[in-house]
């Protein structure tokens, strides 16, 4: 993998990462009533997309080593 994949990697991985932190702080900041229950559901679903698609993105950064 060459720097400028490395880079945009690094650049995607902000951008999620950003995101999980906006919507972890919408979900601690949204009134807690029924009808706002489904949405947090949703927020919540998509937090756990973003923090499987950062690890994902992570893993390719770290260089393979041999055993």
């Amino acid at each position: 993998m060459n720097e400028v994949e490395k880079h945009k990697i690094r650049e995607k991985l902000e951008a999620l990462k950003l995101e999980h932190r906006d919507l972890d702080d919408a979900t601690h900041h949204m009134p807690k009533t029924i009808h706002t229950q489904m949405q947090i559901s949703r927020l919540k679903k998509r937090k756990l997309l973003l923090k499987d698609e950062i690890i994902k993105l992570e893993n390719l950064l770290i260089p393979d080593i041999l055993a």
